[in-house]
């Protein structure tokens, strides 16, 4: 790549007419910054585009419910998803500190994603007995990757891209990757439509894998300077840092809360969808229609969240929760004053949500980037998404709200973690807008 156009592409992005200056970041790593932003855009394009092409909680679950999978194998696939990416990463956050150049994790990691998606690409073309189990434990294999490089990541950004345009690096990814899902939907909706097979499926999961692989390659080219590797520490004993970190660190204890409470946001995804008493049938082109939205979201919502980010990720978190709120009103309103209600009505209640989750997202990612000291990042990283793992778990039993007390009582219940999120995401530490 050369330094021109990153130059160029880097200062049209961020809108920078003085000189750069890094106050976050080392020396060395300065004058690399517009390469490496260059870089890391382009690398999550391509991810966050693999991860609308093959989502557990869309794709994976046409595709598993089309080769027959039952209902609670499909039901297993967010929690699988989610657990697995989360909850090894204590296991790893102290093997990364002892190593002073990091990205290679994150290279090595997105390589082993890309085979899980070719494996699972070959097994769905042979059409394999037991396919939906061994297609539920690949997810599980590529989510322990994607929790390998998610610590990575975070350090790798820190060290590599100064704090006042992080937001907006996190915030291009998602929206260069909501434009390519939002082709993608339209590809399902025009070309696919009732078309589907196995051999349909197949290619999906080659053309993610190809993705992930072309991702590694542009994450491997990113400068990163040398970092500490002093302190590394074995899993017993990083569970006990990580506790220390907990009880000693007040505002890192109320970041931890404010996170899980935001995760009401996909959480309450599904019951939208639940709402809609005329459902149509689980149909391609119904999907595509769903990757429109999703992709309108991303697109509309992160250049705006990423300014805000960069300026105070706190803030970011209470507007994401306040819009979050604001879905589950729509949601309300729609569902006990509307007749004859079908999935087209929620589409704008869907969008509404997705413009919340990427705001949370970005929040939750700038506002621990910035705030982790940098010797111990990855410790906080680790620390703070096996919490949202157990916490996840646990969340899991939260579906028996609606089952017990009816959707609108789940509406509450949701609308109640949002306005937690709200109101203590004032009492947090603001660490941007240098």
């Amino acid at each position: 790549m050369s330094k021109d156009f990153s130059d160029q592409f880097y200062d049209f992005l961020t809108e920078e007419d003085e000189p750069r200056a890094c106050s976050a970041i080392p020396d060395e790593a300065c004058e690399s910054s517009p390469k490496n932003f260059t870089l890391n855009v382009f690398n999550g394009t391509l991810t966050k585009l693999a991860e609308k092409i093959i989502s557990p909680d869309l794709t994976l679950s046409w595709v598993m419910q089309n080769l027959g999978a039952s209902a609670g194998l499909i039901g297993m696939l967010v929690p699988v998803k989610d657990a697995g990416s989360l909850l090894p990463q204590l296991i790893v956050s102290g093997e990364i500190r002892s190593y002073s150049i990091r990205k290679y994790f994150w290279v090595v990691s997105a390589i082993v994603q890309a085979v899980c998606w070719v494996v699972a690409a070959f097994l769905v073309y042979k059409e394999v007995d037991n396919l939906p189990i061994l297609l539920v434990a690949l997810l599980a294999v590529f989510s322990m990757a994607s929790g390998v490089a998610s610590i990575s990541f975070k350090d790798v950004l820190a060290k590599t891209i100064d704090k006042k345009v992080r937001g907006q690096a996190l915030s291009y990814r998602s929206t260069f990757g909501g434009v390519m899902g939002l082709a993608a939907g339209v590809l399902l909706i025009l070309y696919v439509k009732e078309k589907a097979n196995t051999e349909v499926f197949a290619l999906l999961f080659l053309v993610a894998s190809i993705l992930w692989f072309a991702a590694a390659m542009l994450f491997y080219f990113i400068d990163e300077p040398k970092g500490a590797t002093e302190g590394g520490r074995n899993p017993i004993d990083e569970l006990k840092e990580g506790s220390n970190l907990i009880s000693r660190d007040v505002d890192f204890r109320r970041f931890l809360i404010v996170r899980a409470m935001l995760m009401a946001i996909p959480l309450i995804q599904p019951f939208y969808v639940l709402s809609a008493e005329k459902f149509e049938a689980s149909t391609w082109s119904l999907l595509g229609l769903l990757m429109l939205v999703s992709g309108l979201a991303q697109i509309i919502s992160s250049p705006i969240w990423g300014k805000v980010a960069d300026q105070s990720s706190p803030r970011l978190m209470r507007l994401s929760a306040l819009v979050g709120v604001l879905g589950i009103v729509a949601a309300i309103v729609m569902r006990n004053f509307t007749e004859d209600l079908n999935v087209l009505y929620f589409l704008p209640v869907l969008f509404i949500n997705g413009v919340a989750y990427a705001g949370a997202r970005l929040a939750r990612k700038t506002y621990l980037v910035d705030f982790a000291p940098e010797d111990d990042r990855p410790t906080y990283v680790s620390i703070a998404n096996t919490s949202i793992g157990v916490f996840t778990l646990i969340a899991a039993s939260f579906g028996l709200i609606g089952n017990y007390f009816g959707l609108n009582a789940q509406f509450a219940f949701f609308f109640a973690m949002l306005m937690v999120a709200f109101f203590l995401s004032f009492k947090l530490k603001n660490v941007e807008g240098e």
